[in-house]
């Protein structure tokens, strides 16, 4: 009789899991077809793109939009995924760089640029530049400046320093605002100059407290960071840079 039992168990049990398999794949249905529809009216929305490929993201639940250092990011609680990403409606407007440049805006209300470290000519294009002089990519941006001078494309570089970043950047903010030729002193700097004593003063030590505090208020926590014609450059990115000199240049050929 035992037997018996056994044997209609294991007859049985084939059959369980079939119907377990069919019912597994009755649920995996609805999840397929949404991902065929999703990916149906991707293709049919974006036209001007081909996809070759397509598939879930890692990215779970409702995603959220925040702002630190200038840019935008993106976070999804549920999967625990921050996503530095661009986002785009179905009409090709880059939603990102709007959000970006309506954070800029309202930076660019609370600068009194007229505290800035004023370097380049008065009459060219205007960037404001926060600055950190052992920042290695802040070293490279004036190097990038410097050659586009000398190529005829020079700018004018509204200065506030960064100091909370790296432990000698107040002192040789301080002694650049303390030099003479402030000029002269901040390329030095920033082209590796270790001079010994750093200059000190009330005025240096004044206006490197005043650009902490601007720092703070609009909550820079990068640098370089720039902001140039409203828009804000978090970090060397060379090609935008190059936009924004380009579309300079292009104005000042329209004007002559």
């Amino acid at each position: 009789m035992r037997i018996r039992k056994l044997g209609a168990a294991a007859l049985a049990l084939p059959l369980l899991l079939a119907v377990q398999s069919a019912a597994s794949a009755q649920q995996a249905d609805p999840l397929v077809a949404a991902a065929r529809e999703a990916e149906s009216e991707l293709r049919q929305t974006f036209t001007n793109l081909q996809f070759e490929d397509f598939g879930p993201a890692p990215v779970k639940g409702p995603i959220y939009q925040a702002s630190a250092g200038g840019r935008i990011i993106y976070y999804a609680p549920e999967s625990e995924h921050l996503l530095f990403a661009e986002v785009y409606d179905r009409n090709g407007h880059n939603l990102t760089a709007l959000a970006q440049n309506t954070a800029a805006a309202k930076k660019l209300a609370a600068i009194d640029t007229g505290k800035a470290l004023a370097i380049g000519p008065a009459d060219a294009p205007v960037v404001i530049e926060f600055t950190d002089p052992d920042c290695s990519y802040c070293r490279a941006l004036d190097r990038f400046w410097a050659a586009k001078a000398a190529e005829g494309k020079p700018v004018r570089r509204l200065i506030f320093f960064v100091s909370g970043i790296h432990p000698e950047a107040a002192a040789k903010a301080e002694h650049i605002l303390c030099s003479p030729d402030k000029e002269a002193a901040f390329k030095a700097i920033y082209a590796g100059a270790a001079p010994k004593p750093l200059l000190s003063c009330a005025d240096g030590q004044a206006r490197v407290k005043s650009d902490a505090g601007i720092v703070r208020n609009i909550g820079i926590t990068g640098t370089p960071t720039l902001i140039a014609d409203g828009k804000i450059i978090s970090g060397f990115r060379q090609a935008e840079i190059e936009e924004f000199l380009a579309g300079n240049k292009a104005l000042a050929d329209a004007d002559r």
